[in-house]
């Protein structure tokens, strides 16, 4: 494994492409959108500047960081001589499902092809292809560069050999990789995605405020953010998709997304990518007011 492409050039894909050049790896970031490539790219400089000025890298290791890292929009060009190939586009079905059958005839047939789904199911991704023994779910921890974890998922025709692969890669990349199986949500989210549910189910049934929620949780059970704050982070049209995946796939009125949530996505309330959720980012991440929305 010495040539990695990664599909998508959004917070996730250009926190996994930092984290392979980083640890030396060729890594060639695609995205069709010429701007986003552009913006990755800054992205990717600044979090290498923190680690700078951190102490975690020099400024000579920025260089060769950057160095590492090629962009691409055409995605046969971009992943024709690839080892590995990581996607983390949009948590769409239909859209990975396009972009893996694009990836089994343009990549090498010896290739692994990675998702770093947080919820769609490996086996119905590896589907589309004509490697399923080679298709692995490869579910990135954001800040990528920062978090330890990687859960390695294995859809149903994963080969052992390509599991192996995977987690001492990973290991490599200084991560710790838990190996699951392929179910809705996988482990993570099947346990964090229903607590934030719930969190959004309290405040819509008036409970408590968005506050209240936040510092029971933060003060009350240790939580680095609360987990309204937390769902604002990871995007509440993200929180949506996933939970509407579990209910799905377990057909368990349990997993329905609260009707708050869902009316939030709607009206395009998408937390800090959008600048307001259940908090208002107007004035910047660190310090938010609760939302207007949500005031008392």
């Amino acid at each position: 494994m010495k040539k990695i492409a990664v599909i998508g050039s959004g917070t996730m894909g250009n926190g996994i492409a930092h984290t392979f050049a980083q640890f030396g790896y060729q890594v060639n970031l695609v995205d069709v959108r010429g701007e986003a490539l552009e913006q990755a790219m800054v992205t990717i400089s600044k979090n290498l500047d923190r680690q700078v000025a951190k102490e975690v890298i020099t400024g000579k290791d920025k260089t060769i960081i950057l160095g590492n890292i090629s962009t691409f929009s055409d995605l046969k060009t971009g992943v024709a001589e690839a080892d590995l190939v990581v996607e983390a586009a949009t948590e769409n079905m239909e859209l990975k499902l396009k972009i893996f059958k694009d990836l089994d005839a343009f990549a090498p047939k010896e290739a692994i092809l990675a998702s770093n789904t947080s919820s769609i199911s490996i086996t119905r991704i590896a589907s589309a292809t004509e490697r399923r023994d080679r298709i692995i779910g490869m579910h990135f921890m954001n800040p990528v560069p920062v978090m330890k974890l990687v859960e390695v998922i294995r859809g149903y025709a994963t080969s052992d050999q390509t599991t192996n692969i995977i987690m001492d890669l990973s290991r490599k990349l200084s991560k710790v990789p838990v190996e699951v199986n392929d179910y809705p949500g996988f482990v993570a989210n099947r346990i964090l995605m229903p607590m934030i549910n719930e969190a959004i189910y309290s405040l819509y049934e008036g409970v408590a405020g968005v506050r209240e929620i936040d510092t029971v949780m933060t003060l009350g059970m240790a939580h680095p953010m609360g987990p309204l704050q937390l769902a604002d982070f990871i995007g509440l049209d993200v929180c949506l998709a996933i939970m509407q995946v579990l209910h799905e796939g377990f057909a368990n009125p349990k997993y329905a997304p609260c009707p708050l949530l869902v009316n939030m996505v709607t009206a395009g309330k998408k937390g800090v990518k959008s600048g307001e959720g259940f908090y208002d980012y107007s004035q910047g991440i660190k310090n938010p007011e609760v939302s207007a929305k949500f005031s008392k």
